[in-house]
């Protein structure tokens, strides 16, 4: 359930949220658990078979899977009806994208075609080229690929060279260039493929393969995610009709961009299967590996992977099914089949590109951790090759780099943030005016706050409030200069990433809580209540560093106090805690919530 009122984007570090205004995984209709389950069934009956065989890079199987998937409509969640498709919300792709991610590679291809390679056609594509192109999206019978990346150009995606220019005639603009690290470039129909019409207009165009002057280069040799075809799409004098222009000329980047915003969302969301599915793994073996006499799932230490596993991933999980709504909630008013659609479902989706970055960077590291962590439980054997786990490994670094780098979206984030400040769409510079008298009367609070987790709401409002103070001070000290302090606007970063994704699990479990009591929710209460005592201590640590940059000597002195104040913590017995989600996760073999 979306909120009626939309929420601003980046809005969740000036403003506090209605726990039963957010989307949960608990809430999911009927309709979606079956979308779920039938995502689930594809998967285990159809394609983990044959995993194998798609890491060999059997481009014929894994078409023939995706015609499979397009038959039960895993190919058409988010395309209009009027187009084949299924016309559902972003919750459904989101639970595909999470199921399907078991699949490994096969989930690379499915996701690289239902995601980047469909949607700029879904949003930004005018009457004709949605009738020609999104029904054979919709079944598959057409395979799609995304080609934004060039050898000289990847995270500074506005410096690509490939050129467009106009015919003669007028009846075609003629490509040249060549784009670097295509996922599915060795069977896709169809490119969209950006360009600078005269060298300095970035456009947006849909080429076909059969096109004379399109070709391809051989297959990149990668270290993980090799059942994916990965290959440079290179454009020889390619004369594409002026009518397969997406959008209009100059404003590609608008396309790029917001595709860009989707796409980090549902790499969030592949990574919450991919957890999940690490978890269960590393649970069973500790179950059954026998090591002095005894399961080693019995060994506190092995409980306590587990159990941070567990915590990062319920974690994720609340933060990407959260954006969900709000994303959800932004386009459900968008007509993709009118005129408008391009304009409006950008202006829609840009809103939220903070919390898809925030989504980005915490779903790729925390899939990197957890699948560390299985790994290293599995042992030696973790690093033999009949082993899943060795596998998820290698296919789990890249999630880091794809869709812009963790660098890049930890960059955007408090970027993002200033200029929209500047542009009066978010009063964080009020606020953080507002907020240096206040903190300067701060008293220290003389008992705990009570209630179900509401030590942990305190954390959370003082987390905002750290994310305000540094950020204000960081903006009047650097001025002009505050985007050459690479490093401060990192930490601002992760000081927001643990906001959010902190909020977010508490606002999912007091949700829960409401509906199901406190005895329901032990476990949700336990990696809620762990997550952010750990969080507020790493936000303490992070504006620290930050402060020592910004001020010194008696103003560091006083700032830092102030910090000191701000993140005061009730010692927790977190040991104890992580024993119970550990056994909990033991005893279930599976990820718990």
């Amino acid at each position: 359930m979306a909120n009626k009122t939309l929420a601003i984007g980046g809005g969740f570090i000036i403003e506090d949220t209605d726990p039963n205004s957010i989307v949960t995984p608990e809430s999911l209709t009927d309709e979606q658990r079956m979308i779920a389950e039938t995502t689930t069934s594809f998967v285990e009956a159809e394609v983990s078979p044959h995993q194998e065989q798609i890491e060999g890079l059997d481009y014929e199987l894994t078409v023939k899977l995706l015609r499979k998937a397009g038959e039960i409509g895993l190919l058409s969640t988010e395309i209009p009806e009027a187009y084949g498709g299924l016309g559902l919300d972003k919750m459904s792709a989101t639970l595909i994208n999470e199921r399907v991610s078991k699949a490994g590679s096969f989930g690379l291809s499915l996701g690289a075609h239902t995601g980047i390679g469909t949607l700029p056609i879904v949003y930004f594509g005018n009457e004709q080229q949605k009738q020609k192109y999104l029904p054979k999206l919709a079944t598959g019978e057409w395979i799609a690929a995304y080609c934004l990346t060039e050898p000289s150009s990847g995270s500074d995606a506005l410096g690509a060279k490939t050129t467009a220019r106009l015919s003669d005639d007028g009846k075609y603009y003629i490509l040249n260039g060549t784009k670097q690290f295509i996922t599915n470039a060795g069977f896709a129909d169809v490119f969209v493929v950006y360009a600078k019409v005269d060298g300095k207009l970035f456009s947006t165009f849909i080429v076909e393969r059969t096109m004379p002057g399109v070709s391809v280069g051989p297959e990149e040799q990668k270290m993980g995610i090799k059942g994916s075809s990965t290959r440079q799409l290179i454009l020889e004098d390619v004369h594409v009709p002026v009518e397969n222009l997406l959008y209009e000329v100059g404003k590609g980047h608008q396309i790029a961009f917001n595709i860009l915003n989707i796409g980090r969302f549902k790499l969030a969301a592949g990574a919450v299967g991919g957890s999940k599915d690490a978890i269960e793994l590393a649970a069973h073996y500790a179950n059954e590996r026998q090591q002095f006499g005894r399961k080693i799932s019995s060994f506190p230490l092995i409980q306590q992977k587990l159990a941070r596993m567990n915590t990062r991933t319920f974690v994720l999980e609340s933060v990407v099914y959260r954006t969900a709504g709000l994303l959800d909630a932004a386009l459900a008013d968008v007509d993709v089949t009118g005129p408008n659609a391009g304009m409006l479902s950008a202006k829609a989706i840009a809103e939220y590109a903070i919390e898809c970055s925030i989504n980005k960077v915490f779903a790729s590291e925390t899939l990197d951790y957890v699948v560390d962590e299985a790994l290293q439980i599995h042992g030696g054997y973790g690093f033999i090759k009949e082993y899943k786990v060795e596998r998820m490994y290698r296919d789990s670094r890249i999630n880091r780099i794809f869709e812009g780098t963790n660098e890049i979206n930890r960059l955007l984030i408090p970027g993002t943030m200033l200029r929209r400040a500047m542009k009066g769409e978010l009063p964080l510079l009020q606020k953080a005016q507002a907020l240096q008298a206040e903190l300067m009367q701060m008293t220290p609070a003389l008992s705990a706050p009570e209630g179900t987790l509401a030590e942990e709401a305190q954390y959370i409002a003082n987390a905002k409030r750290i994310f305000l103070m540094v950020g204000g001070l960081a903006a009047q000290a650097f001025q002009q200069r505050v985007d050459e302090e690479q490093e401060v606007l990192s930490n601002l970063a992760d000081i927001a990433i643990l906001t959010f994704a902190m909020e977010s699990a508490w606002l999912r479990t007091m949700q829960h809580v409401e509906r199901a009591g406190e005895g329901a929710c032990a476990n949700a209460i336990a990696m809620t209540k762990a997550f952010a005592y750990e969080s507020l201590g790493e936000i303490e640590r992070l504006a620290k560093e930050c402060l020592a940059r910004i001020e010194q000597g008696d103003a560091l002195r006083m700032q830092l106090s102030v910090v000191k104040r701000l993140a005061r913590r009730t010692e927790l017995d977190i040991i104890g805690l992580e024993r119970e989600i550990g056994r909990a996760v033991v005893d279930a073999e599976q990820y718990v919530c």
